[in-house]
């Protein structure tokens, strides 16, 4: 009789051990499918780029550097985005670099009813509301994921397991910044 309590508890145990890893390689799968949705967002946004810079060189070709610096971001952001802090602070220098590229497009009011620039505008501005939305449910799975390895009792087959928690996707201080714009 106590060989079966003890097989009936050992059994439990497996069971439950079996249950809570598969509970967090859904979880770690989850951000993992979250972070490659931004970056499909995020490829979106750089292949809309060159785009834009195209039909605005066409009005403003004594913009240079504004533009430059639209090209410079896109591409600096491209050689970081394997490191999470760097591809972050690239993403806020590319975010202020398309904000001075719009703000430029208040001076020029042939580009700003210009259709092809209309559309890349709106297109872009679609790509980055489909980015804040990413982020968020990235963070969310972060965050389930990140509690199921802090909490107990998932906490143990966690550590068993050598289950890492995840970083959130987090706005640097560059990014709260106002963006200054000079024209």
């Amino acid at each position: 009789m106590e060989r079966y309590i003890i097989g009936a508890i050992l059994f439990a145990l497996a069971i439950y051990v079996l249950v809570m890893y598969n509970s967090l390689v859904k979880r770690r799968n989850m951000v993992e499918n979250q972070k490659s949705q931004i970056d499909v967002e995020l490829q979106r946004r750089f292949d809309l780029i060159p785009n834009l810079v195209e039909v605005v060189k066409g009005y403003a070709g004594y913009e240079k550097n504004t533009l430059e610096d639209v090209i410079s971001a896109r591409n600096n952001y491209i050689h970081t985005k394997d490191n999470t802090s760097d591809a972050l602070q690239s993403n806020a220098s590319l975010s202020g670099a398309l904000s001075r590229l719009f703000a430029l497009s208040e001076s020029y009011p042939d580009l700003k009813a210009n259709k092809n620039f209309l559309d890349l505008q709106s297109e872009l501005s679609n790509t980055e509301k489909k980015i804040a939305y990413s982020r968020q449910f990235y963070n969310d799975s972060v965050y389930r994921l990140n509690n199921k390895i802090d909490m107990f009792p998932s906490n143990i087959v966690a550590t068993l397991f050598r289950f890492k928690k995840e970083a959130f996707f987090e706005t640097t201080d560059s990014q709260r910044a106002n963006v200054n714009v000079t024209l």
